[in-house]
């Protein structure tokens, strides 16, 4: 195994999904607090007004990171728990919460790394259109801003955005996030200003003195079903999407031409004003990689094999390309239904070194969700999730002996949690929780990436 002494191993969460304590010290609401409590949104009807209660337990919740041995946590900051309107000081009762979690983390041993933006939009902004307007880019920076002031003595690792596909395409086009719109105009627009706060962030927590800066994008191997034109045309759209419209822009100072080609009869990504492009491409010190299954891509909306989330159009997040659809490459699944294929994580890091800039790589996310159950001793045999994380490490294994300067990797998710739109159906983490209870019980595959750990990443030694 090709990971050196100071290669992190982490784990992450984010604060929607398992903070709780939802209206406590005055904090606003988000656009997941008004879609999770829409009829219909989310599977069962259920919410993240308590999630497992983290806002109360977080002390307990770092004595079981610590008990595994975990040196890294990557968490995320609620935006209306610091700014219920999403703007002006912040507000002391919030900030103190993150401070109080800092130093937590701090006395365990566990360097903290905070995402600024996991998804939670306060929803006053959201009602003054949201990531759609170019305000909400400013209003975004001086958020960190408040953020960095008060945490930034301690904490060194920033990212700005997670995941800003999702934020932009599944919340605005797709319609299966929040806010759960279907607008392909507004999606388009969000991409442009989603990556403009990122862009004045990133300025501001620089000129706080920030000593890593970076955003976290979800990226996926893409490729055609076949070699056809349609099936290629539609990967090649797919790719666009998913990975050149967000890398671009961060890394090489523009937006892909073929995608503002095709994407012109919507006009585009809105209004692109002189310098905004500049803005965009700050220099980061670090790219957080995502990545969770390889998509193999048709352009034929008969294919025998549609994979069942693609197939209603309307909800597509690929705006102008609603028959460029995912098909089932033969790997085995999650309980998501994602096919899980390590090789597309080498692939994407291999494809990182050869066609961008040289930039410093963290894989931010990396898991998988599966039908885990609690036994009567009291004990969760998570097989399935040792070996989709021992060959995900070691597809990292071999990108680093390939050249590519990865840092770093963080599992999802430290604890079971809300899973967005799936509610708590689907569990992803390796510390079961009961959600009636709150017990929590480290399942095998803890206690295994715990023996990672404290080994130094040797797979071998903690089989």
């Amino acid at each position: 195994m090709s990971f050196s002494e100071d290669f992190v191993f982490g784990g992450a969460t984010a604060a929607y999904q398992i903070e709780g304590a939802a209206g406590a010290d005055g904090r606003g609401l988000s656009i997941w607090d008004v879609f999770a409590h829409t009829e219909g949104r989310v599977v069962n009807g259920d919410t993240g007004d308590v999630a497992i209660d983290h806002f109360h337990r977080f002390k307990d919740d770092v004595a079981i990171m610590a008990g595994l041995g975990l040196k890294d946590y990557r968490f995320s900051v609620s935006w209306p728990r610091i700014q219920p309107d999403g703007r002006g000081r912040g507000l002391e009762a919030g900030l103190d919460f993150y401070s109080r979690l800092t130093d937590e983390l701090l006395a365990a041993g566990i360097t903290p790394w905070v995402t600024l933006y996991h998804w939670d939009l306060p929803q006053a902004l959201q009602e003054a259109g949201g990531w759609p307007e170019r305000e909400t880019a400013q209003r975004f920076a001086d958020y960190a801003a408040v953020v960095h002031q008060h945490l930034g003595d301690r904490v060194k690792h920033w990212i700005t955005l997670n995941e800003p596909f999702c934020s932009s395409f599944i919340g605005y086009a797709s319609g299966r996030h929040a806010p759960g719109l279907r607008d392909p105009k507004a999606a388009l627009s969000s991409v442009h200003h989603l990556l403009l706060g990122h862009g004045l962030a990133t300025q501001a927590l620089k000129a706080q003195g920030a000593e890593q800066v970076g955003i976290t994008l979800n990226l996926y191997a893409v490729d055609p079903a076949s070699d056809s034109a349609l099936d290629t045309d539609a990967a090649r759209r797919v790719d666009g999407f998913q990975n050149r419209l967000f890398l671009d822009p961060v890394l090489k100072g523009r937006y892909p031409q073929d995608m503002l080609h095709d994407l012109a009869e919507f006009g585009g990504l809105g209004e692109v004003r002189d310098g905004d492009l500049q803005l965009i491409s700050t220099p980061i010190d670090l790219l957080g990689v995502n990545y969770y299954t390889r998509y193999v891509i048709t352009g034929n909306p008969d294919h025998p094999d549609l994979v069942g989330e693609r197939r209603g159009q309307l909800d597509s997040p690929y705006v102008g390309a609603p028959n460029a659809r995912e098909v089932r490459h033969g790997m085995p699944l999650t309980d998501l239904g994602w096919e899980i294929d390590p090789d597309g994580l080498y692939d994407v890091l291999t494809r990182l070194k050869r066609e961008y800039p040289a930039i410093p790589i963290v894989i931010t996310e990396n898991g998988a969700a599966f039908a885990d159950v609690l036994t009567d001793d009291g004990a969760v045999h998570d097989e399935q999730r040792i070996a989709y994380v021992r060959d995900h490490l070691a597809a990292c294994s071999r990108a680093i002996d390939a050249g590519v300067p990865l840092k770093g990797y963080f599992l999802w998710s430290v604890f079971d949690n809300f899973e967005w739109a799936e509610g708590y159906a689907k569990r992803f983490g390796v510390v079961h929780v009961d959600y009636e209870t709150q017990v929590r019980t480290p399942k095998d595959s803890a206690l295994w990436y715990s023996k990672v750990i404290r080994s130094g990443g040797s797979l071998d030694d903690a089989s």
